[in-house]
């Protein structure tokens, strides 16, 4: 009897010891998963085309006449040829004529200051432009944002913070009313998606950037690689626009091509 007993406890403590490495392993699992970045979509297919600047069927170039200043200077953006100088003063933006649902937009841009700072808004809602003073931009959006690498120490300088927050190789996130759910890795407030991997450039380097921002999920490629985006933002319509913040910087190459929900690239497939 006490034999058997013996066995019996051996064999409920062998099949507790069991199911306690089981879990612990779907945890660390599940932990993993989630600090994983999806693997990468293949890269568009005008990708290589649009970065070597060749024109591309489908695609439209953008100018001066395709933007409205929302509240910028008048000699704030200064627009040549084959793209647009900001001067990064006043603090604000300018915004397409018309607006966007589901477009991809290549561009290319580079800061002439170290700590340099811009970006491309995506559906940015009239409401959040309307009432908006010199100095301020859009309580609405959602932001790809353009940094320089020296903005990183000139934070840490003058904070005397550490910058875990951002990173200066294109962070994706929402702004004020909009709402979106990041790709991983995550910043640690839950809101920006920080890149996977790091490709920009310092300046006064040009780099290059690849955004879709189709049916309310938005991706980005910096220099030819997919880094950053999300999922389920809302709203996914509005205005896209360009961001003047408080440093010079220049686009060139902007264009632009408008994608059909129901014809998206076999690429977007994850």
């Amino acid at each position: 009897m006490n034999d058997a007993a013996d066995e019996a406890r051996v064999i409920h403590q062998l099949r507790t010891t069991m199911k306690r490495q089981c879990a612990r392993f779907s945890l660390l699992l599940l932990l993993a998963l989630r600090a994983t970045p999806p693997a990468a979509a293949e890269p568009p297919p005008d990708l290589a085309l649009l970065r070597d600047g060749r024109d591309v069927p489908g695609w439209r170039s953008l100018g001066e006449q395709d933007f409205v200043n929302v509240n910028c200077h008048a000699d704030t953006w200064t627009w040549q040829a084959d793209g647009a100088r900001c001067t990064g003063k006043p603090v604000g933006v300018i915004r397409m004529r018309q607006p966007v649902t589901n477009v991809e937009m290549s561009l290319e841009w580079r800061h002439l200051s170290s700590g340099g700072n811009s970006g491309v808004f995506l559906w940015a809602p009239l409401r959040a432009l309307e009432a908006i003073k010199p100095g301020q931009l859009p309580p609405g959006g959602i932001e790809v944002q353009i940094l320089d690498h020296g903005y990183t120490e000139q934070y840490e300088k003058s904070s005397g913070k550490k910058a875990d927050w951002f990173t200066t190789d294109g962070d994706v996130f929402p702004v004020g009313s909009s709402s979106m759910k990041p790709l991983p890795p995550v910043a640690p407030n839950g809101k920006r998606s920080f890149p996977s991997s790091r490709h920009t450039r310092g300046t006064p380097e040009w780099n290059h950037y690849f955004i879709r921002a189709v049916d309310g999920t938005v991706r980005l490629w910096v220099n030819g690689h997919q880094v950053s985006g999300g999922d389920d933002c809302s709203p996914a319509t509005g205005y896209l626009c360009l961001e003047s913040e408080g440093a010079p910087v220049e686009f060139r190459r902007l264009r632009i091509r408008e994608v059909a929900a129901a014809q998206k690239p076999p690429a977007e497939a994850e």
